[in-house]
């Protein structure tokens, strides 16, 4: 049995196609998957550039439509949400219950370039005749997929809307794990979120959800910054883009913080000259976290680190996808996270190029494509 079907194609030189592919039926431990919903970050702009042609999107939701013979955690009409982070269960690492960091199936440990050759059979999915592989395995910019076990979460919230379930895997998972599993915020504590996009959004509702009793939010843009209010935030600094490693903001966080500083920080900028900035506004013997994957080299003033500070830089927010994914999913039915509000805009995938463009100039929280 295989499929022919619509997906955007990375073609490895900045630029995009919508084309057709052919995916083939599930091998024994493989599943079938009609996408229905595909969130759109930044890493899926950034895969235009990785090389070579690949399947696009790392965040999705769909129905399965079939399964291999030896699939047992879902079953066909299910609706899943995908996971790009699949575990191999063996490795150090799994062993360690650091699942996220898989040392075998990674696409960005053991990949490092946002897929891992081997990890689900080539010829599964065609291009022009050809293999391709899909984008952190699962490639979800497309009508069907075809993933291994690992990489399907049944949602326990079956009717709940595929565009708020194709977001939970990459930035929702990402930010909301920084703080829950991370940091492990505490009750009544302090929290200083720089940076508030999408991911700075969950870094805010994990802090939410974990009861510190106070929150801020900073940014260069007033209006996110009223977003993060409705998310959480329980105070605001308008940053000045002037302000060289956010010095002057850690000021205002000391001044609300008894001149100590915040519990904790988390830095959601992607800018590599803020890699250090959440240094700056704890307090000695907090928790400075660097969110946002900063992978360039940056000078560090390590007075920053005085005295006893811990700064931590973790990948999908320590993600087990089997235990945080209904979690997060029972927060959203209970009211206690908003999903649904963080999607600006919906497209066809037709309008994938608009997605790209409204996400770069910063009118999105979060874009998503939808597939009728």
């Amino acid at each position: 049995m295989s499929i022919i079907c619509k997906a955007a194609i990375a073609r490895g030189n900045g630029s995009f196609v919508i084309d057709t592919i052919e995916v083939q039926g599930p091998k024994e431990d493989e599943v079938l998957v009609a996408v229905k919903a595909a969130g759109i970050c930044h890493t899926d702009y950034d895969s235009l550039q990785w090389g070579k042609p690949i399947v696009m999107g790392h965040e999705g939701a769909g129905i399965v439509k079939a399964v291999g013979t030896k699939v047992k955690t879902v079953k066909v009409g299910d609706a899943v949400i995908l996971n790009w982070a699949t575990p191999c269960g063996e490795c150090f690492q799994c062993k360690l219950e650091n699942e996220h960091i898989c040392e075998n199936n990674s696409p960005v440990v053991a990949g490092g370039n946002g897929f891992t050759p081997g990890h689900a059979h080539l010829e599964g999915t065609k291009w022009n005749n050809n293999p391709i592989v899909r984008s952190f395995n699962i490639g979800t910019l497309s009508e069907y997929t075809l993933v291994k076990e690992s990489a399907v979460i049944k949602n326990p919230v079956q009717d709940m809307s595929f565009a708020a379930a194709s977001i939970v895997s990459c930035g929702v998972m990402t930010g909301f794990g920084s703080a829950v599993n991370t940091a492990k915020v505490k009750k009544n504590s302090s929290a200083v979120v720089i940076g508030t996009g999408g991911v700075g959004l969950n870094v805010i509702q994990g802090i939410k959800v974990s009861k510190a009793s106070k929150i801020i939010a900073i940014d260069v843009n007033q209006t996110r910054l009223d977003i993060a209010i409705e998310f959480g935030a329980t105070h605001t600094i308008l940053a000045n883009k002037s302000d060289k490693g956010l010095l002057k903001a850690a000021g205002k966080v000391k001044e609300m913080t008894e001149g100590r500083g915040a519990d904790y920080a988390f830095e959601c900028t992607a800018i590599p000259e803020l890699g250090a900035a959440p240094l700056a506004m704890v307090r000695n013997a907090g928790t400075a976290v660097q969110v946002s994957g900063i992978e360039q080299e940056i000078m560090v003033d390590m007075t920053l680190f005085e005295w006893d500070k811990k700064y931590i830089n973790p990948l999908y927010g320590k993600c087990n996808p089997q235990i945080d994914f209904p979690k997060i999913i029972n927060h959203y039915k209970n009211g206690d996270i908003m999903l649904d509000e963080m999607i600006t805009r919906t497209y066809p995938l037709r309008n994938l190029q608009n997605a790209f463009d409204d996400m770069l100039s910063g009118k999105n929280a979060k874009g998503v494509i939808v597939f009728e």
